[in-house]
């Protein structure tokens, strides 16, 4: 039996831009290798089984673009990562209010989650934001779209780094564990 990971995409089928099917995401990873392939919701959540670890982001980026036209960045975490993600919550009052209000960044590595760090200065008001050992958590308290923090997060993490909100992540977590 392999590892069972989750490759997340950033910014596809958001708006009009970078539109991806998901039975054509799963086909080309099926074509690829992976087993027991699956997608969860449409905002590029691929989950998969592999043996071994190495460059998976990197390598399905790559067959991505070119045998689908979209360029995206790739984090691949594995079930225990995304595990980890979901039991250090430093927000949980804020995750049981509102969910889709509270966005969870992954980096490919530890140094992205550092960088991130001064972020906590830039939260006004009743925002939050939180660096953990696995991901880094942002509470918008008036919403997502009412906060300059995520796009600020966003280009901290350069093209290391993609967010999900805490339903999400649940969903993603519970897949994974199934």
């Amino acid at each position: 039996m392999g590892t069972v990971c989750v490759a997340l995409f950033r910014g596809i089928n958001v708006g009009k831009a970078k539109r991806i099917a998901m039975a054509d995401l799963r086909e080309l990873l099926l074509e690829m290798g992976y087993q027991n392939v699956s997608t969860l919701l449409n905002s590029g959540n691929a989950i998969f089984e592999v043996k071994g670890r190495a460059k998976h982001a990197e390598r399905i980026r790559t067959a991505v673009r070119e045998h689908l036209g979209v360029d995206a960045q790739v984090i691949v975490k594995t079930r225990a990562e995304i595990a980890a993600a979901v039991a250090e919550l430093p927000l949980p009052e804020q995750a049981a209010a509102d969910p889709s209000r509270l966005l969870v960044a992954f980096c490919e590595g530890a140094a992205g989650l550092v960088a991130l760090q001064p972020l906590a200065a830039q939260a006004v008001g009743e925002e939050r934001f939180c660096v953990g050992a696995s991901a880094a958590y942002l509470w918008c308290a008036n919403g997502i779209l009412e906060s300059r923090l995520p796009e600020s997060l966003l280009k901290m993490t350069g093209n290391t780094g993609t967010t999900r909100n805490w339903a999400t992540l649940l969903k993603i977590h519970q897949t994974l564990s199934a």
